[in-house]
């Protein structure tokens, strides 16, 4: 029996790697695993702009581009764009907006500021009050004394691999957001 691929899994956990307090940490800048902990694979910061999904064998899965402070772009190995994400409004780590490779309008959206988990809907929820879920994303710190911050994405079964694709990206974004490369180690 094959394993399932990263994108049919239901729940994936995106997180900084663990390190040492005293070494310089030289290892990819995200992890991905299931919640047991089996590694999938992996994000990687080419530059200010560009992070690098792969899976465990390193095989290349999607290129996120970054454009301004809150756009971003999902491209696979045929440079073909799979997904977008963008933020609006003073608070960009509130609500991403996405769009999947179907055109499926996406929203991850967090209730209230100091609230640790993301909503994702079709519908917003200050214009419907009972948005139908169709996942969330629950951030944790795993290391309080460097600050190490850990998502847990859960996706229903009407999500597909391509739409769970957008989604662990969007994770990434919503990550880039509220911890920049290179950025301070407070999120926001």
């Amino acid at each position: 029996m094959t394993e399932p691929g990263l994108f049919e899994l239901e729940t994936v956990v995106v997180g900084q790697p663990k390190r040492s307090r005293w070494r310089r940490y030289v290892g990819p800048a995200l992890a991905l695993s299931t919640v047991k902990g089996t590694p999938l694979g992996t994000v990687t910061y080419t530059d200010e702009t560009y992070s690098v999904l792969t899976d465990k064998a390193d095989e290349f899965l999607v290129r996120i581009e970054q454009f301004g402070p809150a756009e971003f772009r999902f491209t696979d190995a045929a440079d073909q764009e799979v997904g977008t994400a963008d933020a609006h409004g003073a608070f960009k780590t509130r609500q991403l907006s996405l769009q999947t490779e179907q055109g499926r309008q996406l929203l991850l959206t967090r209730p209230g500021l100091l609230n640790t988990e993301w909503h994702l809907t079709e519908t917003d929820p200050e214009t419907d009050p009972t948005p139908d879920m169709l996942g969330r994303v629950t951030v944790s710190t795993i290391d309080s004394w460097i600050g190490l911050q850990q998502y847990v994405v859960e996706m229903g079964p009407r999500l597909d691999p391509s739409e769970r694709r957008t989604v662990i990206a969007s994770v990434v974004c919503l990550h880039l957001l509220r911890r920049p490369p290179g950025g301070s180690t407070t999120p926001a």
